[in-house]
């Protein structure tokens, strides 16, 4: 079996020939033609995002992707020695010679010069000059490390216009890669993933709107199904005999609920042989004018469809309200107890020995 093909340049490339991969120093890695392929992948980044875009998120990119620069860099004694050996690395990779034109510490500055870098080369085959940005984003990253703050890259020098190298000055920033997006943001430009991103995002915007309102509704509806069974509840419709239905009526009448009581009971009057209706207040404790004027109104409807009411069951204090509120009850049989009503109406159907009022 033929060993792998290996060459050292300092550390050691490696074709692995049973996997498919070129290894460098043990990591996989991807040898693309530049002023085509590369060109090609680039190009159409671009066009998908704008150039600015594309420029900060290969800065961004740059940056994040450091970490094993850094480690490299680290390991010499000073950052300028680090970046020599860096360099060392770089350049067979593709990425150009790297060079270290000035560091100044104290004002936090550094100038670099990069020849034959990959971004400078598929550039000049497509004739456009975006900018090494990539590039620029590592010398942020590394730059970053030495000084301990957040930097940003300028380019002062083109290779992709003609100039024998690409320079960067790279300076501390208080303005992250982020609010740069934003700012583009603001400025409207904005590209067709941009309009993309946003238009799903309304989407979704609308489908949680619509899934909302569905549940809204929902609860909607199940909050008048608990309403229309609490008013069933409070005042149910009873047929306590033949012909005599009994309403006990809980807590209060409003006129949402004697309206509701209404329409209940005149349906479970309609079509049926009821003769009488006792509606009881023994569990109706308070009661205003808006109560006592509901209670007349279903004694005059159950009284247009042939049927007479009597009120059971009132209590001494609501019988001094109604007296105060000067009610007129001259239209209502009234009796003691819910007992004492039925007895009435059947005595009223079997004979008339008792004249129940109509409303």
């Amino acid at each position: 079996m033929v060993d792998n093909p290996r060459i050292n340049i300092g550390f050691d490339i490696e074709w692995d020939l049973q996997r498919g991969l070129n290894l460098w120093a043990g990591m996989p890695t991807l040898s693309m033609w530049i002023s085509t392929s590369v060109a090609g992948l680039m190009s159409g980044l671009c066009t998908m995002v704008g150039v600015e875009r594309f420029n900060l998120c290969l800065q961004l990119g740059g940056q994040q992707s450091v970490e094993a620069d850094w480690g490299v860099i680290s390991s010499a004694p000073t950052f300028e020695e680090g970046l020599k050996v860096m360099e060392s690395i770089s350049w067979p990779a593709g990425w150009g010679r790297w060079e270290l034109l000035r560091l100044d510490r104290a004002a936090q500055e550094a100038c670099y010069r990069v020849t034959n870098g990959w971004e400078a080369l598929y550039q000049r085959a497509l004739g456009v000059n975006w900018g090494s940005a990539m590039v620029a984003g590592k010398l942020a990253g590394l730059t970053a490390r030495l000084f301990g703050t957040p930097c940003w890259t300028e380019q002062t020098s083109f290779a992709a216009t003609g100039a024998d190298y690409d320079e960067f000055v790279v300076r501390p920033t208080d303005t992250p890669l982020e609010a740069r997006m934003q700012q583009l943001l603001e400025a409207g430009q904005a590209t067709s993933a941009d309009l993309a991103v946003a238009l799903q995002r309304v989407k979704t915007e609308i489908e949680e709107r619509a899934r909302s309102e569905q549940q809204l509704r929902e609860k909607l509806q199940l909050i008048q199904q608990q309403e229309q069974a609490l008013r069933t509840l409070s005042a149910p419709i009873l047929q306590v005999w033949s012909g005599v239905l009994a309403v006990p009526v809980m807590g209060s009448l409003d006129e949402s609920s004697a309206a509701a009581l209404m329409d209940r009971l005149l349906h479970a009057i309609e079509g049926s042989a009821t003769q009488h209706v006792i509606v009881d207040l023994t569990a109706v404790e308070l009661v205003d004018t808006s109560t006592a004027e509901q209670l007349l109104r279903i004694v005059r409807a159950v009284g247009l469809l042939g049927a007479s009411v009597v009120v059971t069951g009132i209590r001494p204090v609501v019988s001094q309200t109604l007296v105060s509120l000067g009610v007129d009850l001259g239209r209502l049989t009234t009796l003691r107890n819910l007992e004492e009503g039925l007895r009435a109406c059947l005595g009223a159907s079997a004979g008339p020995s008792l004249v129940l009022k109509r409303g």
